[in-house]
């Protein structure tokens, strides 16, 4: 076997988390404990060898990579200290930098280097679209704050069918949704197409769009949403106090999103129902959702934040970019979210409009920056795990061998 390592791709496994790993040996132990591990498929020993070799083609189609949870069981118990776990994570990272697109986007977003850019792009959007709209130039007072809370935010005008500004906040979320949907769904398309060629599925018959999505996808997800191989981990298991509230948090701040839309965009159209264009009470059973959600977030994110600088400062494990970005900017949209609520009930408008400017632009942040960031697990990861029943699944294996 004539091996050509990628020499660039070893130095960037080692900036980004995997700097022990030449200490690897090939003593197996991490396959012993981990619970992805078969005879068949010594994960991540193999892992490591092409690590080491620097065989990057492999690895960013290798689904393995990407079913690991990164439990630190292989990490605890390896007798070199290589941590397999963290030189996973690594390949992750470089993976979705690999497959993201645009490319430039995507290089921005692995390195600190690229963190102003990231910042500002956002925040130039939609500075430029809040001059452009006359919002910044309203009378920022308590009134102003209490009659219309943040809902003229982007200014005012009489069109009936849609207000100003959820035609601004649409136009700058919903663009940046629709490039972080478009990108993710072309990186998971050539992760995907590269993970067949790796495991030599050439089959000419395919599922129908639902029975892939009934029998592989909604199956996957499922297992997602229950946290069911965070669940096996031992060494890191406190990961799932973090990961479960801020998984739910999310599927709070969607439901909440989804209701704000369709009150704003439809009901509030009705002459009966237009009070709904206003600031909702407090007592609100969507405002209710809105802040447990953000609590929730924050609390989430601070047990991971917790954990993850323990690890730092007991294990010696380092710090990356990778890591804490996604920290940093969850925390970011919780924390103005909730701060920008509570200066409008303090009539603190101004103080509010700026906090309420900044949470607007975390927000574009993690939208946009999806596909590139440690956010991105939540779709390869997915599409890997369907990929793990499709590959064992008739429509993965040669009809000759079964």
């Amino acid at each position: 076997m004539n091996v050509q390592p990628d020499l660039e791709f070893i130095k960037y496994l080692k900036s980004a988390g995997g700097d022990t790993l030449k200490k690897c040996y090939q003593c197996a132990t991490c396959s012993v404990v981990c619970p992805l591990s078969t005879d068949s498929k010594p994960f991540p020993r193999k892992e490591m060898i092409w690590a080491q070799w620097g065989l990057k083609d492999k690895l960013v189609a290798d689904p393995d990579v990407f079913l690991c949870h990164q439990c630190g069981d292989c990490t605890a118990y390896c007798p070199r200290g290589a941590k397999p776990g963290d030189v996973l994570g690594a390949i992750r990272a470089y993976a979705y930098t690999f497959y993201g697109w645009p490319s430039g986007l995507a290089k921005l977003a692995s390195s600190a280097k690229g963190l102003p850019m990231l910042i500002a792009i956002p925040s130039v959007i939609i500075f430029v679209l809040w001059l452009i709209s006359g919002g910044m130039t309203a009378d920022w007072n308590h009134a102003f704050a209490e009659n219309h809370g943040y809902q003229q935010f982007f200014g005012h005008w009489n069109f009936h069918w849609l207000s100003k500004n959820v035609f601004f906040i649409d136009l700058i979320m919903l663009s940046a949704a629709g490039v972080a949907v478009v990108a993710a769904y072309k990186g998971v398309s050539s992760m995907w197409k590269g993970m067949e060629e790796s495991a030599g599925i050439k089959s000419a018959f395919r599922p129908s769009y639902v029975q892939f999505i009934t029998e592989f996808l909604w199956p996957s997800v499922q297992e997602i949403v229950q946290h069911t191989r965070f669940k096996e981990c031992k060494t890191n298991l406190e990961r799932v106090q973090g990961h479960l509230p801020l998984m739910l948090s999310f599927i709070g701040l969607f439901i909440v999103t989804a209701w704000s839309a369709t009150a704003n965009d439809v009901l509030a159209l009705i002459p009966g129902l237009k009070f709904l264009h206003g600031p909702m009470s407090v007592w609100n059973p969507v405002k209710i959702l809105a802040n447990v959600s953000a609590v929730a977030m924050i609390v989430g994110i601070g047990i991971l934040w917790s954990n993850r600088s323990r690890k730092e400062a007991e294990n010696g494990v380092t710090p990356t970019f990778y890591d804490w970005f996604l920290i940093w900017e969850i925390m970011a949209v919780g924390v103005t979210g909730l701060l920008a609520e509570i200066a409008r009930w303090a009539g603190l408008a101004a103080p509010g409009y700026i906090l309420y400017f900044i949470h607007l632009v975390s927000v574009m942040m993690l939208f946009l920056y999806m596909p590139y960031t440690k956010f991105a697990h939540l779709v390869y990861r997915t599409f890997a795990m369907t990929f793990e029943r499709y590959r064992e699944s008739s429509f993965g294996k040669n009809p000759i061998d079964m």
